[in-house]
C-alpha cells in the first residue's frame, strides 16, 4: 500500500517537480547584472535628483519606445512636481540627442544632468569622452553628468518581463492544447491545428478589411471578423469529426489532409506567402494589451479557458464520456454514451481553439500570416503528452496539460537565455516527446 501511494504521488506531482527543477536550474544559470527601465526605476532616478541636485537643469534621454517613454514620463512628472527644471525629453536615437545638445549649447543653456537608463547610456554620445568634447565646444555643458538607475544582480529568467514573455509565448500553444487533450483522450489526434491557426489569422485579417471597406472599422467590425474566423475553424473541425465518425477514416489521415488543405487555403486567401496587415490598434491590443492587474490578455484568456475546461472534464457528464470513449469506445457505447457525438464535439472544439489561437496571434503581430503555426501541432502534442495524457486514450488531466505547456515554454525560454542554438532545441523537443511516450508505455506494463 505504501508503494502504491508513493507511485500515485509521483504520478500526480512528477511534472510539477520537473517544472520546479527546470525553473531552479535556469534561474541559477541566468544570474546576471540587471538594469531597470520601468516607471519605478524612473521615479527612483528622479528622487535622487530631487535630493542631491534640486537646482539642476535636467535633460531626459531615452529610446523611441512605449516602455522608454513611460520611464521618461515618470522622471519628468516627479521632477516637475518638485520644481526641478526639465529642459526637454528626447525620445529617439543618438542623433536626436546630439541635435538637442547642440541646440542647448548654441543657446548657452546650462545643462547639468542627463537622466537616462543603462541602455541609452551606452550610446557613444553619452559616454564620458564624447561629453568632454561637447563641453570644450559648449561651455554651458562643462559640468554635465549622466544619471541612471542603479543595477542589481538577479536571474534574468525570474525578471518580470521574462516571466510575462514565457506566459505570452505559451498562451496560444496552451489554449489549443486544451482541445488537443480532449482529442487525444478519445484516442484521436489532430495534426491540422497549425494550419488552422494560419487560415484563421489570414481570414480574420481579410474579413476585417472587407467589413471595414463597407463600414467604419469599429469594435463591432473586429468582433464579427474574429467570430467569422473562429467559426470557420470550428466548421473545419466538424468536417474532420464527420470524416472520423461517419466514414471511419483514421484521425491521423484526415487531419494530415486537412493540414495541407487549410495551409493551401491560407496562401490563397492571402494572395501568396506575404502577411496581410491589420491596421487597427484596438485589434492589436487584444493580443498585446494588459487590462487585468497588468497581466497580458492572452494569459488571462488562457487561465479562464483552463478553468472552464477543468470544470467540464471533472464535474460534467460530458467530461466523463470523453474519458470513457478513450478508455473503451465499445463499452462506452453499450453503456449509453453517444460515442460519435462525443467525437464530433472534441474535433469541433479543437478546430475552434485553433481558430482562436490564430486570431490571438494575428492580433499580437497585427498581421494574418499564412506561414504562421508551422510546427505548432508538434509543440501542442508535446505539451499534452508531457502533461501526462496518454496517446492511447482514456487518461489525462487538463491541468496536467497546462503544466506540460509551461514546462515546454520554460525549456524553450531557458535555452534561448543560455544561447542554445535552434537546431539543438529541435533535438531536445523531439527527444522530450519520445521520452514522455516511453514513460507512458512503461507505466502500462
Amino acid at each position: 500500500m505504501k508503494q502504491l501511494l508513493q507511485a500515485k504521488f509521483v504520478s500526480q506531482f512528477g511534472t510539477l517537480i520537473v517544472l520546479a527543477m527546470l525553473a531552479t536550474f535556469y534561474s541559477l544559470a541566468t544570474i546576471n547584472e540587471q538594469h531597470s527601465a520601468d516607471p519605478r526605476a524612473g521615479r527612483a532616478v528622479a528622487q535622487a535628483i530631487v535630493e542631491q541636485f534640486p537646482q539642476a537643469n535636467v535633460l531626459i534621454v531615452v529610446r523611441a519606445s512605449e516602455s522608454d517613454l513611460a520611464f521618461a514620463t515618470a522622471i519628468r512628472d516627479r521632477l516637475v512636481a518638485a520644481d526641478v527644471r526639465v529642459l526637454n525629453v528626447i525620445s529617439g536615437e543618438p542623433r536626436d540627442a546630439i541635435e538637442e545638445f547642440r541646440r542647448l549649447g548654441s543657446a548657452g543653456t546650462r545643462l547639468d544632468l542627463i537622466a537616462t537608463h543603462h541602455f541609452s547610456s551606452q550610446w557613444p554620445v553619452l559616454r564620458e569622452r564624447r561629453l568632454k568634447e561637447l563641453a570644450r565646444e559648449f561651455p554651458s555643458m562643462s559640468s554635465v553628468q549622466v544619471l541612471r538607475p542603479a543595477s542589481y544582480t538577479w536571474p534574468t529568467f525570474l525578471t518580470r518581463g521574462n516571466l510575462l514573455s514565457v506566459g505570452n509565448q505559451m498562451a496560444v500553444t496552451a489554449i489549443i492544447a486544451i482541445a488537443m487533450t480532449m482529442v487525444i483522450m478519445t484516442a484521436g489526434i489532430d495534426l491540422s491545428v497549425g494550419s488552422l491557426m494560419a487560415l484563421s489569422g489570414v481570414f480574420v485579417a481579410t474579413s476585417i478589411h472587407w467589413l471595414a471597406s463597407r463600414n467604419e472599422a469599429g469594435v463591432g467590425t473586429l468582433v464579427l471578423g474574429c467570430l467569422a474566423a473562429i467559426s470557420l475553424s470550428a466548421l473545419i473541425g466538424l468536417f474532420t469529426g464527420l470524416m472520423v465518425t461517419v466514414f471511419d477514416i483514421p484521425p491521423f489521415i484526415v487531419t494530415l489532409a486537412i493540414m495541407q488543405t487549410a495551409r493551401g487555403f491560407a496562401y490563397k486567401a492571402a494572395g501568396g506567402p506575404s502577411p496581410v496587415n491589420i491596421a487597427s490598434e484596438t485589434f492589436h491590443q487584444l493580443g498585446a494589451g494588459a487590462h487585468l492587474l497588468g497581466i497580458p490578455n492572452p494569459i488571462v484568456v488562457m487561465i479562464l479557458l483552463y478553468a472552464a475546461a477543468f470544470v467540464l472534464m471533472t464535474h460534467t457528464a460530458l467530461g466523463r464520456y470523453i474519458y470513457a470513449v478513450g478508455g473503451n469506445p465499445e463499452a462506452a457505447r453499450l453503456s449509453g454514451v453517444r460515442v460519435k457525438r462525443v467525437l464530433l464535439f472534441v474535433y469541433v472544439i479543437c478546430g475552434m481553439m485553433a481558430g482562436l489561437g490564430g486570431v490571438m496571434e494575428a492580433s499580437l503581430f497585427s498581421v494574418g500570416n499564412p506561414n504562421s503555426g508551422v510546427g505548432y501541432e508538434l509543440q501542442i502534442i508535446a505539451a499534452v503528452v508531457v502533461g501526462g495524457t496518454s496517446l492511447f486514450g482514456g487518461k489525462g488531466k487538463i491541468l496536467g496539460t497546462l503544466v506540460g505547456a509551461l514546462i515546454l515554454a520554460v525549456i524553450r525560454n531557458g535555452m534561448y537565455l543560455t544561447k542554445v542554438d535552434s537546431y539543438t532545441q529541435m533535438v531536445v523537443f523531439g527527444l522530450l516527446i519520445l521520452v514522455a511516450v516511453l514513460l507512458d508505455q512503461l507505466k502500462k506494463r
